[in-house]
């Protein structure tokens, strides 16, 4: 059965850094888009946070200089580094895999795997 699963999530104070992975079963990451995506309850799922594809990366305004997202393709695993959290940051983290190309932060449709999502609260 092919799915990600996302893990890292947690409680963190304002400031402080959490590392969140992205693991694939079934396939290989390698010529995947991967995305990452958060959603605050009540609210809908917006672009993405940051994608990673073909060797290229990219991150949003909105997260711009505090997170990082890599792979480690002998894993099979793509995280999500977070530094200098702010409240607002709380949500539900996902992970997506597409298997082609996507470069476009904005877009939600053509991931084929979604993870179930790991719950990250920054709060003092």
């Amino acid at each position: 059965q092919l799915h990600v699963v996302e893990s890292g999530g947690g409680l963190v104070q304002p400031g402080g850094s959490l590392r969140l992975s992205c693991a694939a079963s079934g396939f290989t990451l390698d010529y995947y888009t991967i995305g990452w995506f958060r959603q605050v309850p009540g609210k809908e799922r917006e672009g993405a946070l940051c994608i990673s594809s073909s060797g290229s990366t990219k991150c949003g305004d909105s997260v711009k200089g505090r997170f990082t997202i890599s792979r480690d393709n002998a894993k099979n695993t793509v995280y999500l580094q977070m530094n200098s959290l702010k409240p607002e940051d709380t949500a539900v983290y996902y992970c997506a895999a597409a298997p082609w190309l996507i470069d476009d932060l904005t877009r939600t449709v053509g991931y084929d795997y979604w993870g179930q999502g790991t719950q990250v609260t920054v709060s003092s």
